[in-house]
């Protein structure tokens, strides 16, 4: 790839949070991008002046995927969801069986490379629909053929990002709950003390960057060392739930350091959103079964591959934060 003549890129979830940032990474590295997207209103809102080469249409749309790929050299593809909205948004159309036609379009165009953004935490017996669908994903990319790379981050942040949307819309009482800032916990009992109450614990998370992803993404094009290669993808802070929320809360321009943070035990948010799903309500909820079951993992990982095979190091939490707060 690093004496690759041909240089067009088709880039898949494109005007999506981590899709945007890919586009505008690559156009800066001097590749050409031609982006999917579902209507040319998105994509102005997400490029502005310096729009890439559009395709309208959608990732089960073969023509569409067919003009997208035509002639290009590499595919990354970033499309992917965190909760579904059925009946058709799901897990499984999303992760999958996008990427099953993503591939098959790569193969017919004859493009060679194929970055591919997963998840941390992704694994065949995980205890949540979306990990499990992010796995099959990654096998059907590792049986493809292709010059694949994987990418594998944390809970990725940024200005544009939909978390960092949801704890300020919290933190300013716009959406509920309004007078307090949750985040969901595991219950820990002390087998020792029948009667003690249980505890709630918060696990680990390694947040990234959003410039750092799509910056990742340029580099491993650039790299053939990178091909056949997995990267987790994460931060140098390793931060409880409290340490995040709280740090994001501070950095507004509008501070609510009075607003508490409060932990929801775990299973009675799998326990709403499966409930709401058995009467017909899932897509009431903010979220899915599925993550409050991940937010109770710890979402964390060294930072050696991702510094040694991508030549830069993943920028501090804070620092970041602090560095587009006045964009959230």
């Amino acid at each position: 790839m690093s004496e690759q003549t041909n240089k067009t890129v088709a880039v898949t979830g494109a005007t999506g949070f981590v899709g945007r940032h890919v586009c505008r990474e690559l156009m800066s590295r001097g590749w050409g991008v031609r982006a999917l997207a579902r209507s040319k209103s998105k994509t102005c809102e997400a490029f502005g002046d310096q729009q890439p080469e559009i395709v309208i249409g959608d990732v089960r749309d073969t023509r569409a995927l067919g003009e997208l790929v035509s002639g290009c050299c590499a595919v990354v593809h970033c499309i992917g969801i965190r909760h579904e909205i059925r009946p058709g948004i799901t897990f499984e159309a999303m992760h999958p069986d996008a990427t099953q036609l993503m591939v098959d379009a790569a193969r017919d165009a004859k493009a060679t490379r194929f970055v591919h953004i997963s998840a941390l935490g992704t694994r065949a017996n995980a205890n949540n629909a979306y990990q499990r669908s992010k796995y099959r994903a990654e096998q059907i990319v590792r049986g493809s053929g292709l010059e694949w790379t994987i990418m594998r981050p944390s809970l990725i942040h940024g200005p544009e990002g939909e978390f960092i949307g949801m704890v300020r819309d919290w933190v300013l009482a716009r959406s509920a709950p309004r007078h307090f800032i949750p985040y969901f916990a595991r219950v820990e009992r002390d087998e020792t003390r029948s009667l003690a109450p249980p505890k709630l614990e918060s696990a680990f998370v390694q947040p990234v960057c959003v410039n750092d992803v799509a910056r990742a993404v340029g580099e491993s094009l650039g790299r053939d060392a990178s091909i056949h290669e997995i990267y987790p993808l994460v931060g140098p802070d390793v931060l409880t739930w409290p340490e995040l929320l709280c740090a994001i809360r501070d950095a507004l321009p509008m501070t609510h350091e009075n607003k508490k943070v409060r932990a929801i035990p775990a299973p009675i948010g799998i326990a709403m959103a499966r409930g709401a799903e058995l009467v017909g309500m899932g897509n009431a909820l903010p979220f899915g079964p599925s993550e409050p079951a991940m937010a109770v993992e710890d979402s964390i990982a060294p930072t050696t591959k991702f510094a040694e095979h991508l030549g830069f190091e993943p920028s501090p939490f804070v620092e970041a934060l602090v560095g587009y707060a006045h964009q959230i």
